[in-house]
């Protein structure tokens, strides 16, 4: 395209929507080269939410088994071996990583496995000493951890080491109220850890629907998992055996064998030369961007976490998808639609969610209708399980439009990608109620409400 630079495009960070720009801008024809620091795939695919669901899934065979008793099986004495788990876990990134590798290679993209730091008006240099340059350049450097500062805060890890423990802790504290944080409280409740989740606030989850929130909480404490509210980290202290001990305000000094940070993540714009070009960043480092991910300077884009729009995966891919179509593509360029996106929490049980929760439609459209379904799944029945599960859907009032579906439920977000097709279509309830119901599962309860 351009004679005049070594490449078309240069993406620094190959996660998933540095993957997805890269090569997606090669298939329309463009040279491409993408810089990364650690291990193509990103946090997604290497550290993240991938490995993770793996480490859910391992985790759920906790009760499965116990629950298989009821259903007639014989199972024996059971035991659970972490490192197998871990070794396998880890081969499958490693096999992931392989397959974007060879993605990008098939559409004759440059790869460099090493930093690369914007240094002059479209130029990058190479960790190497390499200089090239790009007439656009594409930032996809995602986000880490934050760690907050206190006394003894180097002795902590965050969900980064967390696919890399040697042993499930016996006592671990997790502080957060997020979803990664509630995630791993489940994931190591199953695994036999005592789990104790810390929280500035007294509100976990905060953005979700509070009555699945309420409800997580409670199935949650009926786990066994603690939860210390209102209260943050004064200190931590390493003790001779290894073990941490742990001072909150408000509560006396406790001793855990691993304390995990789960505070939200940061932007990974330290250290890319983005200042030495002009790149405006906001107050959290993030790189600011408009609908169609171009910065303050015209030719770098930005795109997934490092933006801090919405931190999730597939946003992310549909961004890279966009940029490339708009700036390589022939057709009209286009702006990803970030409204009614779903999401799910991963814990146990999982929820999922699409839209407005319920005091969120109140404030913006006034009258709404709230439907609801609390049930116990009959799996559980079986097991003689007494968690239940609940669903809402929120209803403008106005025009009968379903604006928000929320769910915690065994398999909920494999239930809602469905029905958040319906949300952003703009069905109606009547739409809902037409539709005839799968008898008997979990799901038919989305139709049967009234």
């Amino acid at each position: 395209m351009a004679d005049s630079y070594d490449f078309d495009l240069f993406t620094i960070g190959i996660g998933s929507g540095g993957t997805r720009a890269s090569r997606v801008a090669a298939a329309h024809g463009a040279k491409v080269a993408a810089a990364e620091e650690f291990r193509v795939g990103g946090t997604c695919v290497i550290r993240g939410c991938v490995p993770k669901k793996m480490l859910v899934y391992g985790a759920h065979f906790a009760e499965d088994l116990e629950d298989a008793r009821q259903f007639g099986w014989d199972i024996g004495e059971c035991t659970f071996d972490w490192v197998r788990l871990r070794d396998h876990v880890l081969s499958d990134v490693t096999r992931l990583e392989g397959l974007h590798t060879e993605t990008l290679e098939n559409h004759q993209v440059t790869i460099f496995k090493e930093r690369a730091t914007i240094t002059g008006d479209h130029e990058i240099t190479l960790e190497s000493g390499k200089v090239v340059t790009a007439k656009y350049i594409l930032v996809a450097t995602g986000a880490r951890p934050f760690v907050p500062e206190f006394s003894g805060s180097e002795h902590v890890i965050t969900s980064n080491e967390a696919f890399h423990l040697d042993a499930v802790p016996e006592r671990i504290l997790i502080a957060g109220g997020g979803y990664i944080a509630n995630e791993f409280a489940g994931i190591f409740n199953q695994f036999g850890s005592k789990v104790t989740i810390v929280n500035r606030s007294d509100v976990i989850l905060r953005g979700y629907d509070p009555a699945l929130r309420d409800r997580l909480l409670q199935i949650s404490l009926t786990k066994g998992i603690e939860f210390c509210f209102n209260c943050s980290f004064e200190w931590i202290e390493k003790q001779e055996d290894g073990t941490l001990l742990v001072k909150l305000t408000g509560h006396e000094p406790r001793v855990f064998d691993q304390v995990m940070i789960a505070t939200g993540r940061v932007p990974n714009t330290e250290g890319l030369g983005l200042e030495t070009v002009g790149v405006e960043l906001g107050a959290k480092g993030e790189i600011i961007v408009d609908a169609f991910s171009r910065s303050s300077v015209d030719y770098i884009y930005a795109v997934g976490d490092v933006t801090d729009r919405v931190q999730l995966t597939p946003v992310a891919i549909r961004e890279g998808q966009a940029f490339a179509d708009s700036v390589f593509g022939k057709g009209e360029p286009y702006a990803v639609d970030h409204s009614c996106i779903p999401s799910a929490v991963f814990s146990h049980p999982p929820i999922a969610s699409v839209g407005m929760t319920e005091g969120e439609a109140r404030n913006k459209l006034g009258a709404v209708r709230v439907y609801q379904s609390d049930f116990r799944p009959m799996k559980h029945v079986v097991a003689g399980r007494n968690e239940r599960g609940l669903y809402k859907m929120i209803v403008d009032a106005a025009n009968d439009k379903v604006v928000g579906i929320h769910m915690i439920a065994p398999e909920a977000p494999e239930i809602l990608q469905g029905a958040a097709i319906a949300v952003k279509a703009g069905l109606t309830k009547a739409d809902f109620d037409a539709t005839m119901a799968i008898h008997p599962t979990m799901a038919e309860e989305l139709v049967l409400m009234k």
